[in-house]
């Protein structure tokens, strides 16, 4: 049977967990997807249970269950680029690591999601050594915090010199592109460093930080408008740039919600006056 005509929308590909709130994860790159003008595909790698007060429990999706999905859409779907977020399980983090090398998308945006903010685990050392090893040099671009950048290099990050030094140590692993994002520096600035022709290239990208309580899924909401700008044919810098001033919008269009951390505001871009 022919292949259909390839759509107009771009499809994305979010495999990552699913929170309940919507606030991060599946639903949340559902959200981030239509307010870019994209479609998305999605696999749940782990369940979870939790509010905007906190992770209670983390229940992972079996592997082959994830092989099965990521290999049905992919024969179904034209698959412009893969968002990665919470895998959950060393198992589940090697069924997408095959899934990768045998696909070899084009573009590959991984959220290296190691824990919640408030504190729970939510990848074994073991998931987080296939992460390094073997999805890592699969990615066009990896987007760590601070803290997920010291789990990665096993160097302490914590001022806007330590982020440079994480991007230079994570492009040692193949990974084509690294954007260590600093929300929680004192100003908050967005580290990019990149491969050219002519070597390592660094550009800090500042924000603004709002007094809000709804930021909850601003790492997932990043990372997926990343992916969105870099499908559109944007530039790496110009694609930065967009997914950082769509994320500050998103917190500054929140409404509260729930008693702890609640959402940012997703699909703030489909607004009318």
């Amino acid at each position: 049977m022919p292949r259909p005509p390839e759509p107009s929308t771009p499809v994305v590909l979010s495999i990552a967990g699913y929170d309940p709130s919507s606030g991060a994860g599946i639903t949340a790159d559902v959200k981030t997807a239509a307010a870019h003008g994209c479609y998305a595909a999605t696999c749940i790698t782990a369940l979870t249970v939790q509010n905007t007060q906190g992770v209670r429990a983390v229940e992972p999706v079996q592997a082959e269950i994830v092989r099965r999905t990521l290999d049905e859409l992919v024969l179904d779907l034209p698959i412009r680029g893969v968002r990665l977020g919470m895998l959950g399980s060393a198992e589940v983090a090697q069924a997408v690591a095959d899934f990768l090398e045998a696909q070899r998308p084009a573009i590959v945006v991984v959220d290296p999601i190691v824990r919640s903010s408030s504190g729970a685990e939510l990848l074994t050392a073991e998931g987080v050594a296939v992460l390094r090893k073997r999805i890592l040099p699969l990615a066009t671009v990896v987007t760590p915090n601070l803290d997920e950048a010291a789990i990665l290099t096993g160097v302490p990050a914590a001022t806007l010199p330590d982020a440079r030094r994480a991007g230079e140590l994570l492009l040692a692993t193949g990974v084509q592109a690294v954007v260590v994002t600093g929300g929680h520096l004192p100003e908050p600035v967005d580290t990019l460093v990149w491969k050219e022709h002519d070597g390592v290239q660094v550009r800090c990208f500042p924000s603004r930080r709002i007094a809000s309580s709804s930021t909850h899924g601003t790492g997932c909401a990043f990372a997926t408008s990343l992916t969105c700008c870099l499908i559109l044919g944007m530039k790496l810098p110009e694609a930065v740039a967009r997914a950082q001033e769509y994320v500050f919008r998103a917190i500054q269009e929140a409404e509260p919600l729930g008693k702890g951390t609640g959402p940012i505001h997703h699909l703030w871009t489909l607004k009318r006056d």
